[in-house]
C-alpha cells in the first residue's frame, strides 16, 4: 500500500529538507481516531526504522511505519498555499459504513464497531 504524492507536494518536501538536511526521511503516520476520522502527520525524520515501509520518490525517502503501511493504499499527499499538506484518501471499507442504515440497533449504548 504506497501513497502518492503530488508535484507540488514533492517540491515543497524537497524544499523543506533542503532547510533541515539532517533529516532526510519524510515520515509519515496514520492514526485512526475511529468515527471513520483519520489522523495523518508528516515529519521529518533523521533515520528509518526496521518496521517502516521506504518509499523512493523523486529523490525522496519516504518512510511508513508498518502498522499504517497496509492502509496508506490509494492515499494521496497534496501540497496547496496557503493550506499547507493535505491528504486525500477514499472511503473507509464498505465494513463501517459511514451512516449506518438503521441507527436504532444499536440504542443500548454498545457501539458495535469496536467489538470486533
Amino acid at each position: 500500500g504506497m501513497i502518492v504524492v503530488t508535484p507540488s507536494a514533492i517540491d515543497k518536501l524537497q524544499a523543506l529538507i533542503a532547510e533541515h538536511p539532517e533529516d532526510p526521511i519524510v515520515r509519515i503516520e496514520l492514526k485512526e481516531l475511529g468515527d471513520n476520522r483519520r489522523i495523518f502527520r508528516i515529519t521529518l525524520d533523521s533515520a528509518t526504522q526496521p518496521d517502516d515501509q521506504v518509499q523512493e520518490l523523486e529523490g525522496l525517502n519516504i518512510a511508513i511505519d508498518g502498522k499504517s503501511a497496509d492502509r496508506m493504499e490509494g492515499v494521496t499527499l497534496d501540497y496547496l498555499e496557503p493550506d499547507g499538506f493535505k491528504f486525500h484518501h477514499p472511503p473507509v471499507s464498505h465494513e463501517y459504513p459511514e451512516h449506518p442504515e438503521d441507527p436504532g440497533d444499536n440504542d443500548d449504548g454498545i457501539d458495535p464497531i469496536s467489538l470486533n
